[in-house]
C-alpha cells in the first residue's frame, strides 16, 4: 500500500511491518498506541522504525492512518492499569520536609 508520511511515499505491507518491528522492544505507552503482533507500540515508535525517520519529522496521524489501513489496531490512549495496582501515592507533607510529622497517603 502506498502511503504519505511527512511529504514521503512508502510501499507499506502489513508483512513488512510485521518484519520491521520483529524483535523491537515496546517503549512506554503514553499516548495513541498500535498493536502489532502481541505487542502494544506508541505510534511515534513504530513510525521511526518503518520510515527511518526522527519522530518529530512526522505526526501520529499520518501512522495511525497508514497503519489502520494496513489492518493493524490503533489505540487513543494507554489502556488504565488493573485495579489494585501499586496502593496509594505517599508524598511527604510540607511540615514532614520540615522535620515534623511523617509522610500522609493520598
Amino acid at each position: 500500500m502506498r502511503c504519505v508520511i511527512a511529504r514521503y511515499p512508502f510501499d507499506l505491507t502489513r508483512t513488512g511491518v510485521l518484519a520491521s518491528m520483529k524483535g523491537v522492544r515496546p517503549a512506554l505507552v503514553t499516548g495513541a498506541s498500535v498493536t502489532i503482533g502481541r505487542r502494544r507500540y506508541p505510534v511515534k515508535q513504530v513510525g521511526q522504525v518503518i520510515t527511518r525517520q526522527d519522530p518529530r519529522d512526522f505526526t501520529v496521524g499520518e501512522v495511525v492512518r497508514a497503519m489502520t489501513r494496513l489492518g493493524f489496531t490503533c489505540h487513543d490512549r494507554p489502556a488504565d492499569a488493573p485495579v489494585g495496582v501499586g496502593g496509594p501515592t505517599v508524598l511527604p507533607t510540607a511540615s514532614a520536609l520540615l522535620g515534623g510529622t511523617g509522610p500522609v497517603a493520598v
